[in-house]
């Protein structure tokens, strides 16, 4: 008897001779490319590096496309954005030591952010692994441990032959829920080798699915249906699973409000009369969710952030779906359901019963008026009219990608994303210098959007250099540096615990003038002229800068 897992499809004659006879002057590096377009990739990114000229030499016999990037961090978040835009694996390639470890803090952003990165790094010649003092350029005793704690999976190679395998391997890894980032290394002397294995051709791309447990959804699904004061709050995980519709339906059968994290944000429509939109930093909406005898936490950890900073403390029972492992039931007990969230919300809606309750949207609206109240007490009309600025100036459709900066800060709470995936921020990890080397990952992804980039003066410093990468490929990106001469949030942080701030006061260059000087279009605006500016950058082809001179405060946290 034959059974279908032992069929095998027999090549074709063609394909046994293409297969003996391989074409002449490949290297381990083609091996590489070969497989990463065999997978389905399309495009790459990242640094060269002397060990890693195998790869290098080889793309140019791929029809892969190449962005360099100048700095491997900042290749690093251009990768990040790309996977995020796509849902694709973004390939980065890097070189040994010094390279490799410089694209760390990126690397643990994707991994905060459940960002598919396929890192491939060169490694010492073969005969140096293992712990040796050889004294090889870039050696390291274990490179791979610098990463084992950041990424999803580590793959390291030792022979042409296991290239294919592995890189097939950490694809599926980086693509499986929860998505994240990866690592493979490769000696040099392998790159560099002759080939006789033949061409790559084929690879299984898809990655394992994450249903939830049916026992579980059942008892999630009755708990929800029988609830007197269900709540929503929605994660990250909704965004990178693509499962906002599935999730604005089950928040209508159920009369559910929603509330957002900022990873989340864009997950549930800002302007329905169930969101809370992201308030959640705010005593508020923490007191609402408090209340609720039911609370769905869906692709959330429900962690600094999404708890306000741990004063969440729900008295009713929570339900966690989450495809993180280590984050379900990590800060509160729950019903915790391993899953994909699109896969789980579909269960939930084959099996909850509709509820009906026509006094959820007033409790959402005064819940909000509360939130408005609070806001307007402190007087911060410049920094409302700002972001309403850079709302209006943003066209729908676009993505934006913010780095770690008070506006940013806002953006999180305030920010109508106007759509799933489409808001970006680096407050998975925290690092400084995303927003800008992000945004021309996504410009890659998807030109037919202008894209925004936000970052403050601090951490515009961090990918300066990358004003050359959207010259040199023309990327469709408007920089908005908002220029208040320092670290504007450890300048409030420090102020508000010790009475004055140290460290935090920074020289910077004249913003526009130095754009200019890459071959990009710069502009020195007001609040007052902020929309009308930003919007022509963004409604011209092409990179450009906006620089924003303007001291911006933090609305008053509830959470002291």
């Amino acid at each position: 008897m034959t059974h279908d897992h032992d069929l095998v499809l027999r090549p074709t004659e063609a394909q046994i001779s293409a297969a003996l006879n391989p074409p002449p002057g490949r290297n381990g590096g083609d091996l590489v490319v070969e497989t990463l377009a065999a997978l389905g990739a399309t495009t790459v990114f990242g640094l060269p590096g002397q060990h890693a000229l195998g790869v290098f030499d080889a793309l140019r016999r791929s029809d892969l496309r190449y962005i360099g990037l100048r700095v491997e961090n900042n290749a690093g978040f251009a990768a990040d954005a790309y996977g995020r835009i796509t849902g694709e694996a973004a390939p980065l390639l890097l070189s040994t030591g010094p390279g490799a470890l410089t694209s760390l803090a990126a690397l643990q952003e994707a991994a905060a952010a459940s960002a598919p990165v396929l890192a491939i790094s060169s490694q010492i010649p073969t005969a140096g692994l293992g712990g040796g003092r050889h004294g090889y350029l870039h050696e390291l005793p274990d490179q791979s441990a610098s990463f084992r704690g950041v990424v999803k999976s580590v793959h390291t190679v030792r022979a042409q032959s296991q290239i294919p395998s592995a890189i097939e391997a950490a694809w599926k890894s980086a693509l499986t829920a929860p998505h994240g980032p990866v690592w493979v290394e490769i000696p040099q002397d392998v790159l560099l080798a002759e080939t006789s294995i033949p061409v790559v051709t084929g690879g299984d791309a898809f990655p394992e699915e994450l249903p939830p447990r049916p026992e579980l959804t059942a008892v999630a699904a009755d708990l929800l249906s029988n609830a007197a004061r269900p709540a929503i709050i929605a994660g990250g995980g909704v965004v990178r699973s693509d499962a906002s519709g599935k999730l604005r339906q089950l928040a209508e059968v159920l009369q559910a409000p929603v509330v957002t994290t900022p990873g989340g944000k864009g997950a549930f429509p800002w302007k329905h009369p169930l969101s809370l939109q992201s308030w959640i930093e705010d005593r508020h909406t923490t007191d609402f969710l408090e209340d609720a005898d039911v609370i769905l936490v869906v692709g959330s950890g429900l962690g600094e952030l999404s708890s306000n900073y741990h004063t969440f403390k729900p008295r009713g029972r929570v339900i966690q779906i989450e495809a993180d492992l280590g984050k379900l039931e990590s800060n509160h007990p729950a019903l915790g359901i391993h899953a994909d969230a699109r896969l789980a919300l579909q269960a939930l809606l084959e099996t909850v019963t509709p509820r009906s309750d026509e006094e959820a949207p007033e409790r959402v609206r005064e819940v909000l008026a509360r939130v408005a109240d609070r806001i307007a007490a402190q007087e911060l009309t410049l920094e409302q009219d700002v972001l309403a600025s850079v709302r209006r100036a943003l066209p729908a459709g676009s993505p934006s990608f913010w780095d770690m900066t008070i506006l940013a800060y806002w953006a999180w709470s305030a920010f109508d994303a106007k759509g799933s995936n489409l808001f970006h921020s680096a407050q998975g990890a925290g690092g400084l210098g995303y927003g800008f080397p992000a945004a021309l990952g996504a410009a890659v992804a998807d030109p037919s959007h202008p894209v925004l980039a936000v970052s403050g003066d601090g951490g515009a410093l961090y990918s300066i250099a990358e004003l050359a990468t959207a010259r040199q490929y023309d990327l469709n990106v408007t920089w908005l540096i908002v220029d208040d001469g320092g670290y504007g949030i450890l300048r409030e942080y420090m102020t508000d615990a010790f009475g004055q701030a140290t460290a935090t006061e920074l020289s910077r260059p004249d913003y526009v003038a130095l754009a200019e000087s890459f071959g990009v279009p710069g502009v020195r605006t007001t609040p007052e002229t902020l929309a009308d500016d930003l919007s022509k950058a963004l409604g011209s082809p092409g990179p450009s800068v906006v620089v924003l001179p303007a001291v911006l405060r933090m609305f008053a946290p509830t959470h002291l």
